[in-house]
């Protein structure tokens, strides 16, 4: 039987919802090529994170979580993409095809098209309303149903031991001064990708006793510590740190930051723990006892309702990203 081709449309709407995910430093280190029937998600290295992300990991992470914003919006325009991850050795920044065919949207859809159009990074500081643990169990279960091996860190050792081992990363990444530079070339870089400062705290000098990653920005901000107490703590870890497991992690924090935000959290990636290798090894040894290493850490929390709604990080053309044959 002939397979029923997707329109150009289709294929750019989808494209375009999927490049909506979040990547780190807003990066959006992605291509995409259309076929008939298929889309191919490829590595953009232009994008990589030299200084900090020599071996892609975060690369790979961010376009994951565009991997599973892609066969989320598939879904929504009654679409069923079928993943084969990793498809040639020989091609190694191809890292996944969908292979789409006509279906009735899920019953999730929806909800989690709506998700896409509304989450955002906010890296304000959380209410001190706690996350239960029971939530926490939920959304690293979402990330779970993708592949991906997450772990909510309940534990009052484990959270000591990981709250001292972020803090500790901050403390030390500023002292690297090539990937220091590297990081705020993304910073106020233009009108399609990078970090605007009008959604960054404003600098712990001038505002906050709390250190943040990016330094120069406008927003008003309550006063913290990297991880709070009432914040929930997940991580994304797998046996083996490589790229097949960085692409799952990817695809898990997305289905995770699309559950929180339609239950009305927050998400905030904290990936500095695993970019500096000395934190990257005492976690993988002091917090999960030398049986999976960390890929990324994520902080969950609570938005005061009366907060103002931030502007969205902006996002490069589909026409730049998408190669239709």
């Amino acid at each position: 039987m002939t397979a029923t081709h997707v329109p150009p449309d289709t294929m750019r709407r989808i494209v375009e919802l999927a490049t909506r995910a979040p990547s780190v430093h807003n990066t959006q280190p992605w291509r995409w090529r259309a076929g008939p029937t298929s889309l191919e998600l490829y590595a953009d290295r232009s994008r990589q994170l030299h200084e900090g992300d020599p071996d892609g990991r975060n690369l790979t992470i961010s376009c994951g979580a565009a991997l599973h914003h892609a066969q989320v919006a598939a879904d929504a325009l009654g679409w069923a993409a079928t993943v084969t991850r990793l498809p040639d050795e020989g091609t190694p920044d191809l890292l996944a095809v969908l292979a789409l065919e006509p279906a009735t949207p899920s019953r999730h859809a929806a909800a989690r098209l709506d998700a896409i159009e509304k989450r955002c990074t906010d890296r304000r500081r959380f209410t001190s309303w706690p996350v239960a643990d029971d939530r926490l169990t939920h959304l690293a279960a979402q990330a779970s149903s993708q592949g991906a091996r997450a772990l909510p860190l309940t534990d009052v050792t484990e959270r000591f031991h990981a709250e001292m081992l972020i803090n500790r990363a901050v403390h030390l990444q500023p002292g690297d001064d090539p990937a220091m530079v590297e990081q705020r070339s993304w910073i106020d870089r233009g009108v399609q990708d990078g970090v605007p400062s009008a959604v960054l705290p404003v600098p712990d000098d001038l505002r906050t006793r709390r250190q943040s990653r990016f330094a120069g920005g406008l927003l008003d901000d309550i006063g913290g510590d990297e991880v709070e107490g009432s914040d929930g703590l997940i991580v994304l870890c797998a046996s083996d740190d490589d790229p097949a497991a960085w692409l799952t992690a990817g695809e898990g924090l997305s289905a995770l930051w699309l559950e929180a935000t339609i239950d009305g959290m927050s998400v905030v990636p904290l990936s500095q723990v695993v970019e500096v290798d000395e934190t990257r090894a005492a976690f993988h040894l002091g917090v999960l006892g030398g049986l999976a290493r960390p890929l990324v850490v994520i902080r969950v929390g609570w938005q005061a309702i009366s907060r103002s709604e931030l502007p969205r990080t902006p996002r490069r053309p589909v026409a730049e990203v998408l190669e239709l044959s």
